[in-house]
């Protein structure tokens, strides 16, 4: 894995305030890569970081993640949907918008930019059809 991206991923995850929570997707679009990779950077590089706020796209954390991070959302306010198996997203998903302008000051020393690149890439790539 690229240790750049890594960084990428980790900032990110750092910038969620307490309280929030955001979806694998989501930390991908805002980074430029898949969801998928998002999940592999945190299964093996997260530990370190705010873990218990990056959730499936349902709100849930897989894996006997949830026993863990019950403390974590215990003292940041985050309530336990009723089927147990994580949040309701939509009550506690952070502002994206906010979190797009702080990722973008946070990462400023990085080089290159995934996000940006696949951008300018969809915006000059003309359309099959």
């Amino acid at each position: 894995m690229d240790d750049l991206l890594v960084e990428r991923v980790l900032r990110a995850v750092e910038l969620v305030p307490p309280g929030r929570v955001v979806s694998y997707g989501d930390l991908a679009d805002l980074v430029g890569i898949g969801p998928r990779q998002v999940g592999s950077i945190m299964r093996h590089w997260g530990g370190d970081v705010t873990w218990w706020r990056v959730v499936s796209h349902a709100g849930d954390l897989g894996g006997g993640l949830l026993t863990r991070a019950r403390p974590h959302w215990d003292a940041e306010g985050i309530a336990v949907k009723p089927n147990g198996l994580g949040c309701r997203i939509a009550d506690y998903r952070a502002d994206l918008a906010l979190l797009a302008a702080d990722y973008e000051r946070a990462v400023a020393d990085l080089p290159g930019d995934p996000a940006r690149d696949q951008r300018r890439r969809a915006r000059h790539t003309p359309a099959r059809g």
